[in-house]
């Protein structure tokens, strides 16, 4: 490396560009063919749509990683949530304990929605069966009078 390419403060770019393949535009050598000037144009062109391609790209992966994360560390947190809830449900309760955080009681709450529903759900679904049944069936006085009614006809 002689003295004057260590004292050229283009010399890098030079080599950074010169490396890509084309030269350091209107630096290097200008020129004054309109030619040449919109061959340039047009390289660089291609390349500017190249790399806002590549950059659109990019923040759509980086979008697409944010949501994932998100909802990933979402439904953790629910299931620790729904964990802790059903922990303390089991467990049973200190009528003494007076350090309960009602911040905690009501996400653990907020949590359970799911359960508490199919289980409302089920009853419902278990009081209309019942009295379907018993809609359906005879009722026991009415069962003992039809013998009854036979006799006195026969």
């Amino acid at each position: 490396m002689s003295d004057e390419q260590a004292h050229d403060p283009l010399n890098f770019m030079r080599n950074l560009w010169g490396n890509m393949g084309f030269s350091l535009p209107g630096m290097v050598a200008p020129t004054f063919d309109v030619e040449e000037l919109d061959k340039r144009i047009k390289d660089l062109k291609a390349v500017e749509g190249w790399l806002r391609m590549n950059l659109s790209m990019l923040q759509m992966t980086i979008q697409s990683l944010e949501m994932q994360r998100t909802t990933v560390s979402t439904v953790q947190a629910m299931g620790r949530m729904a964990a802790d809830a059903a922990r303390s449900a089991s467990e049973p309760a200190d009528s003494g304990d007076a350090t309960v955080d009602p911040q905690k009681s009501a996400f653990s709450e907020a949590a359970m929605w799911p359960w508490q529903m199919m289980q409302q759900m089920r009853e419902q679904m278990q009081q209309h069966a019942d009295a379907a049944a018993q809609a359906s069936a005879p009722a026991p006085e009415d069962a003992a009078e039809k013998p009854a009614r036979r006799k006195k006809t026969s």
